[in-house]
């Protein structure tokens, strides 16, 4: 089933041109990072919407880099292959076999996808994984258990960031490309880790520093226990709801690196709805607040 997205005016679509031309102007050189995930993967409107936000961004001079995941279409593979996912805090346990369907998927199937939506749309991507360039070191993970810190769990070959040379991404950036980066590092044996997309994609905002992290999800942002949206987040307020269980499973470390970029230097951070059409959009070059902000202090 596809998103419709319902036809606009020419008097309204002179109106958001005009509403848009602040941001232009404010955003103008500056660097975006987007978090690619959900819905807005697989469903083809949203898709085709993502794509050409993406091209629009980078025609009015901002500069977006897209970091994607692809846990949907990893978890379809590893089912034809007889392999059940599991899942710890959040974190795909990722043995060797599945390390190297997570690559297949990540860096091929689903990157190149991404790139040709972005070069169909009108623009010039290129994509990346975190070995082009030595671009993402890693090692393995340490997962402490949250009740019995002594306690750690061994889920393979998932990747702990170590660092990230961001001269690739530059590079492209500066030849008017448009980089797609999979999730993927190397260590030093040079093994591959599979890294968790909203981790990585804070990261390299903070190192690009970033005007804004974007992370697109499956819901309207974060909510409280009665499901009602809150547009903005303090550490304070974050570990409150960690504590009573509201942020959990794979909302725990797109959280958490959201607020690691807030504290690093990076101007925004949003969580947004990408169940919506045009949702990057609306937030970047919009006068409503859309989603969920997230605050160093």
């Amino acid at each position: 089933m596809t998103t419709e997205i319902p036809p606009i005016s020419p008097q309204a679509k002179a109106q958001i041109l005009a509403q848009a031309l602040p941001y232009i102007r404010k955003f103008h050189g500056k660097t975006m990072v987007i978090k690619y995930g959900g819905n807005a993967m697989t469903d083809p409107a949203l898709q085709a919407a993502f794509a050409e936000d993406v091209v629009l961004l980078k025609l009015v001079g901002i500069n977006p880099v897209v970091v994607h995941g692809g846990g949907p279409q990893i978890e379809t593979l590893l089912k034809r292959l007889g392999k059940q996912g599991q899942f710890v805090q959040g974190m795909r346990v990722t043995d060797a076999e599945t390390m190297e369907v997570v690559e297949w998927v990540l860096g091929g199937e689903v990157q190149q996808d991404i790139v040709g939506l972005i070069n169909g749309a009108g623009g010039k991507a290129v994509g990346l994984t975190g070995r082009d360039g030595a671009m993402i070191r890693a090692r393995k993970l340490r997962l402490a258990d949250p009740q019995n810190p002594a306690l750690e769990h061994d889920v393979g070959q998932v990747g702990d960031i170590v660092s990230i040379d961001p001269s690739a991404v530059k590079a492209l950036q500066d030849d008017q490309f448009i980089p797609v980066v999979s999730p993927i590092g190397f260590g030093e044996q040079n093994e591959s880790y599979n890294i968790n997309a909203d981790v990585v994609a804070a990261k390299l905002a903070t190192v690009l520093q970033a005007e804004k992290l974007l992370m697109l999800t499956n819901i309207r942002g974060v909510l409280d226990k009665e499901g009602k949206l809150l547009t903005e987040l303090t550490p304070r307020r974050i570990d409150e709801l960690c504590e009573d269980g509201t942020i959990s499973g794979g909302m725990i470390p797109k959280i958490a690196g959201a607020l690691d970029a807030a504290k690093s230097g990076v101007s925004a951070v949003h969580i947004i709805d990408g169940r919506v059409p045009h949702a990057l959009l609306l937030e970047v070059l919009g006068d409503q607040p859309f989603g969920t902000m997230i605050r160093s202090h």
